[in-house]
C-alpha cells in the first residue's frame, strides 16, 4: 500500500544510528558500573568475613597459648615451698570441709574421707553424681571430714590447654578466698565438666561457672592471675605439689595415683566390697571403718 510518509534522509538516518549507539553505549556504561559496584560489595563482604575468621583464629591462638603456660613447669617442689590455699591441710594439702560446708573446717577426732580427683577425669565426674549427696548427708553427721584434693594428672588429654591445672588453680583460689564457696565451685565443675580429650573449659567458661557458684569477681580475677614473673598461674606450683604429694600418700596406702581414689581413714576403699557406683555404698564404707 502506498504511504505518505517521507523516507528519511540519509543525513537523519545517520544521526538516528548515532542517538541509538549513544544509547547503547550509555546503558552498557550503567550495566559496566552496577557490575563494578556489585563486585566492589562482594570483595568487601568477603574481605569482613576473612577478617572475622582471622581475628578467631588469632583470639582462639592466644587463648589457648595463655592457657597452654598456666601449669607449672619449674623444678619440682614440695608443699612447704609454695604458695598453699590457707584452708588447706599442713599434712597433704587437701582441702578439709566438715559439717559447715565451708573450706578449712575439719570435725575432731572424725572419721576422715579423701577424695582424690581431676576435673577432667570422667569416672571422677560419674563418682560425684553418684556420691555428692552421700558426702553430703557424711560431712553433716558432724563427725566426718571430706578432704578434696584437686590433683592435675589429665592435662595431656585437654589438647594443650592445661585444663587439669587451670580447673584445679581455680578450685584452689576459691578454696583460698571464698572457702564458702568451694564446694558449690567444685560441684559445678562437675556438672559442667568436659570430655576427657578435647580443649577442656576455657578460663571464660570457668569464670561464668564460679560466678554463678556464687563466687566474687574480684576472687574470679585471681583465677587467670601468674606467678610473678612466671608465666604460670599463681597457685600452679601448689596444684603440682599436691599431685606429687597424693602419689606418695597413696603408694605409701598401698594403692596407686589415679582418680577418683577414695581414701579412708588413711585405707584405700576396697571396692570390690564397697563400690561406690552403688547407691549407699560409700556411707556404709565410712560406718564400717568407724567400727
Amino acid at each position: 500500500m502506498p504511504t505518505n510518509d517521507p523516507r528519511p534522509s540519509k543525513a537523519q538516518r545517520r544521526d538516528d544510528a548515532r542517538v541509538k549507539a549513544l544509547q547503547l553505549k550509555q546503558e552498557q556504561a550503567k550495566r559496566e558500573k552496577r557490575n563494578r559496584i556489585v563486585a566492589i560489595s562482594g570483595l568487601v563482604a568477603a574481605l569482613a568475613v576473612l577478617a572475622v575468621v582471622i581475628a578467631m583464629i588469632m583470639s582462639q591462638q592466644s587463648d589457648s597459648s595463655t592457657a597452654s603456660e598456666a601449669a607449672y613447669t619449674g623444678d619440682p617442689v614440695t608443699l612447704s615451698e609454695v604458695k598453699e590455699p590457707s584452708t588447706a591441710q599442713p599434712s597433704n594439702g587437701g582441702i578439709p570441709v566438715a559439717s559447715e560446708d565451708v573450706a578449712g573446717t575439719t570435725a575432731d577426732g572424725g572419721t576422715v574421707v579423701d577424695v582424690y580427683l581431676d576435673y577432667m577425669c570422667p569416672v571422677c565426674g560419674t563418682f560425684e553424681e553418684a556420691n555428692a549427696h552421700q558426702l553430703e548427708e557424711l560431712r553433716a553427721s558432724g563427725d566426718v571430714t571430706v578432704v578434696y584434693h584437686p590433683i592435675s594428672i589429665l592435662d595431656r588429654a585437654s589438647n594443650g590447654t592445661a585444663f587439669s591445672t587451670r580447673a584445679a588453680n581455680a578450685a584452689a583460689a576459691v578454696a583460698d578466698l571464698a572457702p564458702d564457696k568451694f564446694l558449690a565451685f567444685n560441684d559445678a565443675m562437675f556438672a559442667n565438666q568436659p570430655e576427657e580429650g578435647t580443649g577442656g573449659l576455657s578460663d571464660e567458661q570457668i569464670a561464668e561457672i564460679a560466678r554463678e557458684a556464687g563466687v566474687p569477681d574480684d576472687v574470679i580475677a585471681v583465677f587467670t592471675e601468674t606467678d610473678g614473673d612466671n608465666p604460670w598461674r599463681v597457685y600452679a606450683p601448689y596444684v603440682s605439689a599436691l599431685t606429687q604429694q597424693a602419689g606418695d600418700d597413696l603408694e605409701a596406702a598401698g594403692t596407686n595415683l589415679a582418680t577418683p581414689t577414695i581414701v579412708i581413714d588413711g585405707k584405700p576403699l576396697d571396692t570390690s566390697v564397697y563400690d561406690w557406683r552403688i547407691d549407699g555404698k560409700l556411707i556404709e564404707a565410712v560406718e564400717a571403718a568407724k567400727s
